[in-house]
């Protein structure tokens, strides 16, 4: 892998293998003999609270995104080493033997050019700072039920109803009739005519009158997410300049 290519990276993306998302991209390690690429510390943690050192052999660039030849789990257990300005040879040890490289045998005094190091002029430290990821997730938040139940409306309607009565009818006979003339009988006798009339019947039947299901739309509301992110600072502290000595002497005159 180039260099250049690989220190560009830091910042950006760390995948696996299997090209998920291992975290961000902290630092790039350089081999002090060679100035290759040999370490990348990848920073794991939701809010930066974790780093791992993965090898970078087997590593390809894609785009702007490190993928590493080991898988997330494996980097993510890897040993925990102080993010410091170099790797010293037993937790480069260490490291191997976690990765399979035991045949890798480190240098055996911590001397500096044996050292892996930063890509720096002089003494440097790490300045980390937190940054605040917001995510969501979904839960359950609440149940609803589709529920039939009767109840009961009072009904008024007005009915037309009918109903039969009687009435007299009075029918003169006159002389063009003869044989009604000829029946005139002086006696008692009874007549009887049925009515009839109409009740109100009510039958009672179900009629469908719609279809109701449940359906879900989601809508969506604004939430403010509050939290205390910490940064280091760095300073440099420079010692007072000593008085100088003749100086002193005449003081003391």
């Amino acid at each position: 892998m180039d260099t250049q290519q690989v220190l560009a990276l830091r910042g950006g993306s760390a995948n696996d293998r299997a090209g998920r998302r291992i975290g961000t991209v902290q630092e790039i390690y350089l081999d002090r003999e060679t100035d290759r690429p040999e370490w990348a510390l990848v920073n794991t943690g939701l809010f930066g609270g974790g780093s791992s050192f993965v090898p970078l052999a087997g590593a390809s660039v894609q785009g702007d995104v490190l993928v590493v030849d080991y898988d997330k789990e494996t980097v993510k257990e890897a040993p925990l080493m102080e993010a410091d300005q170099e790797l010293l040879p037993e937790e480069e040890a260490e490291l191997y033997r976690h990765y399979g490289l035991d045949d890798a045998e480190p240098a055996a005094e911590p001397d500096a050019t044996d050292r892996d190091d930063l890509v720096a002029g002089g003494p440097a430290v790490t300045r980390s700072e937190e940054e605040l990821h917001v995510g969501t997730e979904r839960r359950e938040a609440e149940r609803a039920r589709l529920r039939r139940y009767v109840e009961t409306e009072a009904v008024t309607r007005k009915v037309p109803v009918r109903r039969e009565r009687v009435r007299l009818e009075r029918e003169p006979i006159t002389e063009t009739d003869p044989e009604a003339a000829q029946e005139a009988v002086i006696s008692e006798e009874e007549h009887e005519v049925t009515l009839t009339q109409e009740h109100p019947v009510v039958e009672k039947r179900p009629v469908a009158r719609e279809r109701v299901r449940l359906e879900t739309e989601e809508v969506t509301r604004e939430v403010t997410v509050s939290e205390d992110l910490r940064r280091e600072r760095v300073e440099v502290e420079e010692p007072e300049p000593a008085a100088d000595h003749d100086t002193a002497e005449l003081d003391r005159r």
